[in-house]
């Protein structure tokens, strides 16, 4: 199953029919030179009106002088993947040290990454940042957010892991999304202020799912997880 934010890599067949069918030619170019350095390009939610068995996927450009990133909208076949790979990871990113990155922000995920990892918890990396480091080009800018995926085990590292998150989001600008076993993404910040914060069981976030954007109780969420044997923990 291709989830949201997973990379593929597309067969030189789905490269010649999306192409065929760009908007128009910069778009062709730009799908041309993807194509050519043979990057991939990312899953995102399915479009309403997506067939049971489209993978909508797209790419964004780096962004232009204004900070606006184009982005292309795709939609293949799983007979049109050539391959896949879940998102990459922080320690990853951290351990790479890519070039172009605002300079606090090295340190401060090499120090995230070691605090989650005490912790068992492995975090993996979308937006800017994983644009970046998929094509080298100059995706993050100073005013750029660190999207992070956390997939909490157990209602006990969902605790620890939104902990972890805000206490390093004081020094580094943080964001993305809590993933749980169905698949739900809550933003973790609004997890954090509706959820731990607002203490209510049946308090509601906003959750992306594959395929549509609902509201759902955060007591629900919760109890998706299981409790560490011989803990408690609140929601």
């Amino acid at each position: 199953m291709h989830e949201r934010h997973h990379l593929i890599w597309l067969s030189d067949a789905a490269w010649t029919r999306v192409q065929a069918g760009a908007a128009d030619a910069r778009q062709r170019e730009a799908m041309v030179h993807w194509q050519r350095m043979r990057w991939p390009v990312i899953v995102r939610r399915r479009d309403v009106d997506a067939a049971s068995d489209d993978i909508c996927a797209g790419i964004a450009l780096p962004p232009d002088e204004h900070g606006n990133k184009p982005r292309i909208a795709l939609r293949v076949q799983a007979n049109e993947v050539a391959a896949s790979r879940a998102p990459f990871l922080l320690r990853d990113i951290a351990a790479a040290r890519l070039p172009g990155l605002p300079v606090t922000w090295q340190d401060g995920m090499s120090e995230l990454e070691t605090h989650m990892a005490r912790a068992g918890i492995a975090l993996a990396v979308f937006g800017s940042l994983a644009w970046q480091a998929i094509t080298a080009q100059p995706y993050v800018r100073a005013t750029s957010d660190i999207d992070l995926l956390f997939r909490p085990r157990s209602r006990e590292q969902l605790a620890e892991g939104v902990r972890l998150l805000a206490w390093q989001a004081m020094f580094l600008p943080l964001d993305g999304e809590i993933v749980f076993p169905d698949g739900a993404a809550v933003s973790w910040k609004e997890w954090r202020q509706v959820a731990v914060k607002g203490g209510d069981p049946d308090n509601k976030v906003l959750v992306k799912l594959p395929d549509a954007v609902r509201l759902e109780r955060v007591g629900v969420l919760a109890a998706s997880l299981p409790q560490e044997e011989g803990r408690s923990c609140a929601a």
